[in-house]
């Protein structure tokens, strides 16, 4: 069914990566229809410490969508429409250094965008099928992750006994395969951290809704450059990431909990003093 923000609400977000396929126990499902195609899959609403929350997951349920045919514009619309404010991204990433062995968690602080040919913004002046046509906004990157929500996230891991890595670089690949050992080596060579499929361009959607968002990576494999061997394969990324998602639940609960309600953060005056043209959105 399609489901208007009157009719169904969350105040925080949760986009589950590869291997966090479900969230929450008791869900309310609904199917949100966005101006930019439908989302990865349905949402599901639920209660979590008192706070409202819709979650998502990325490659769909069944992990049937790739990391570059996701629908990102689509799956932060329908976050924003419901109400979502603030939103939580966790991943399944590669370590690029030894010390960041599969089971670290890594907050950081920043990402390299190495994708090709995703749509990565709101505003590019186009049409929407309503009519309605966006402007073209130039939206500060600078800092492109919440401080409120990572300060959030290293307390609860930190409270969880699973001292996080505080800050680093998440280089974004196109995928979907893995790096070759060259690319990885210019990765790690560059003093960049992890390495992942998705971080991009989530995190530049949200800033141009005006929303918060964290990224939580979860490192599941040392990468191709890192160490000698084979190389990392789909089936050791997800059986990492299973050995550890009820702690990576229980991480995400407690920093969704600690959220503020009432945001004073600099995402929510990212688009302060911008027109932006679409419904809905602060500048409109």
């Amino acid at each position: 069914m399609t489901v208007r923000r009157d009719s169904a609400q969350a105040e925080l977000g949760v986009i589950g990566g590869s291997g966090l396929y479900a969230l929450l126990d008791e869900v309310t499902e609904v199917r949100v229809d966005t101006p930019y195609g439908p989302p990865s899959d349905a949402l599901f609403l639920g209660e979590a410490a008192g706070r409202r929350i819709a979650f998502l997951p990325r490659h769909g349920r069944g992990h049937g969508l790739p990391p570059h045919r996701i629908n990102y514009r689509a799956n932060l619309w329908a976050l924003h429409s419901l109400g979502v404010r603030q939103v939580f991204g966790p991943c399944a990433v590669g370590g690029l250094r030894p010390a960041y062995g599969p089971g670290t968690l890594v907050v950081p602080d920043q990402f390299v965008d190495r994708t090709s040919g995703r749509a990565q913004t709101y505003y590019d002046g186009l049409p929407l099928p309503d009519g309605t046509v966006p402007e073209v906004v130039h939206v500060s990157m600078a800092d492109p992750y919440c401080p409120t929500g990572r300060q959030a996230a290293l307390d609860a891991a930190r409270a969880a006994a699973w001292e996080p890595v505080d800050g680093g670089t998440l280089v974004v690949i196109e995928g979907p395969r893995f790096s070759t050992r060259a690319e990885s080596r210019w990765f790690t060579a560059n003093g960049w951290s992890v390495v992942g499929m998705t971080g991009h361009p989530e995190a530049v959607l949200a800033r141009e809704l005006g929303l918060c968002y964290t990224s939580l990576a979860l490192v599941t494999d040392l990468d191709a450059g890192v160490e000698s061997g084979e190389g990392v394969t789909h089936a050791e990324v997800l059986e990492v990431f299973a050995r550890n998602v009820d702690r990576l639940r229980t991480v995400l609960f407690k920093a969704l909990e600690a959220l503020p309600a009432d945001r004073d953060c600099p995402c929510s005056h990212a688009l302060d003093g911008l027109t932006t043209g679409l419904p809905g959105v602060p500048g409109h």
